[in-house]
Parts: C-alpha cells; sequence; structure tokens
C-alpha cells in the first residue's frame, strides 16, 4: 500500500513581494506570495513569526481574523495592519478551481 497519495504537484513562476513596515507601535515584516493557486488568493507571511494566512478582501475585513491569524492582542494594531493589506494585495476576481 502507498503511503502517500498526491493531492497536487504545481510548478508556477510567482510573483513575491517582501515588505517591512512600522506603525506607531509596531514593526512588520512580511512576504506576500502572488500565486493563481488558492483561488487567486494571496499567501500572506508574517516573516518574524512564520505565521501565514490567504487573505481576500473580505477577509481583510474581518479584524478578528486577523487577530486570530497573527496572534495580535491590541484591535488598533489589527486595525491598522487590515489598512496596509487593503493597499497591498489587489482586488482579485473569485477563481474556480473546481469543477
Amino acid at each position: 500500500m502507498e503511503l502517500f497519495y498526491k493531492l497536487y504537484d504545481e510548478h508556477e513562476k510567482v510573483k513575491v513581494r517582501f515588505i517591512g513596515f512600522t506603525t506607531e507601535d509596531t514593526r512588520y515584516d512580511f512576504g506576500i506570495i502572488y500565486t493563481n493557486m488558492f483561488f487567486g488568493k494571496p499567501l500572506v507571511v508574517c516573516m518574524q513569526t512564520g505565521r501565514s494566512t490567504l487573505l481576500d478582501p473580505k477577509d481583510i475585513e474581518d479584524i478578528e481574523h486577523l487577530q486570530t491569524v497573527f496572534r495580535i492582542q491590541d484591535q488598533q494594531q489589527a486595525l491598522d495592519l487590515a489598512e496596509f493589506f487593503k493597499s497591498a494585495l489587489p482586488e482579485m476576481p473569485f477563481v474556480t478551481e473546481y469543477d
């Protein structure tokens, strides 16, 4: 019996953006991977903690989601981060990956 069943194995040249910035209270360092996978949602990686998530414009509006994913205690910090993501992440149309 085979131990692993491959679900997908895609190779893709992607655009990656590394950006560091500060607010009044916090420094952030992110890698943003723009890919055609994952329904077109960019993969956002916090370079300081290694936490990552897929984000689209609706996800950015959910402040509690941002707080949970990036383990941010202060709501104002999460609002600042949401404001940054609104300008940094493109609005991408929904892409169907499964029939």
